[in-house]
């Protein structure tokens, strides 16, 4: 087993337990940890979705086991989410246009978690209208498929704003939506010819490691306040690194040079 494996496995690890303590699956982590090393954007999007799958598999047991979960706020973003997470996951990217992407997403990412880690009281919430959670259940899940991330850091952010539900029913549809949609998208990439790196078996063990004790702890211990902030700091610098890496490729691209492709 390489050094490189294990490197990533013990990042994965540290991605699943913080992400997951907060209601979600690390995909927008697991992009930034791939993208600062250098892994090529076909082999970032499969492997995201393969690493959410098995971290939201194990967020949802203990959400839902919290009885923090509430399928009347769930499943109308979800029913249109899952079809269009499968388009969006056969679309391929050049790497000059996804990476970049990606960036914005965590740079997102970051914003939504620094509001939410200063955020006191509750405030009272309504579910939402079933036409407006359809149209948004369907662009989330494009969307999600498209970036390789299951949706819920799209997801969380929408429900809070609304005020369409509390942190923790917010962080238990939000880790079921992102595992129906990692799911979905995941069989769209593959459909399309996606592969995984060798070293995944590693990194989706030390994922749910890390997975395991952060959603144990996000559902029924802590809040996570501090640990979005921190994470919202990490995000910010991969965001960064990622946008100013895409603006690279495309600049060598104006200039005659072809980027990598991003079927390699």
């Amino acid at each position: 087993m390489s050094a490189e494996v294990l490197i990533l496995a013990a990042l994965f690890l540290l991605v699943g337990f913080l992400y997951s303590s907060v209601g979600h699956a690390g995909a927008s982590g697991y992009l930034a940890v791939m993208g600062l090393w250098g892994m090529s954007a076909a082999m970032m999007k499969p492997t995201s979705l393969a690493l959410n799958m098995v971290v939201a598999v194990i967020g949802t047991v203990q959400f839902v086991s919290a009885g923090h979960f509430r399928w009347r706020l769930f499943w109308p973003f979800a029913v249109m989410s899952i079809p269009l997470a499968f388009v969006g996951g056969m679309v391929k990217l050049p790497p000059e246009v996804y990476k970049p992407l990606i960036g914005a997403v965590l740079l997102f990412s970051a914003w939504r978690l620094w509001v939410g880690s200063l955020k006191r009281e509750e405030p009272k919430t309504q579910l939402p209208p079933l036409p407006v959670a359809l149209g948004a259940g369907a662009a989330l899940g494009f969307a999600s498929g498209l970036t390789g991330t299951g949706g819920g850091i799209f997801l969380s952010p929408l429900i809070l704003l609304c005020k369409w539900a509390g942190p923790k029913e917010t962080a238990a549809a939000s880790v079921v939506f992102i595992l129906v949609n990692s799911i979905s998208g995941f069989a769209g990439a593959v459909s399309k010819g996606a592969t995984l790196p060798g070293g995944i078996w590693v990194w989706c063990v030390a994922a749910a490691a890390g997975g395991l004790a952060g959603s144990y702890l996000g559902a029924r211990r802590f809040g996570g306040g501090t640990l979005r902030r921190l994470l919202a700091i990490v995000l910010v610098v991969a965001g960064c690194a990622l946008v100013w890496e895409g603006i690279r490729l495309a600049t060598k691209r104006e200039n005659g040079a072809s980027p990598p492709s991003a079927q390699t």
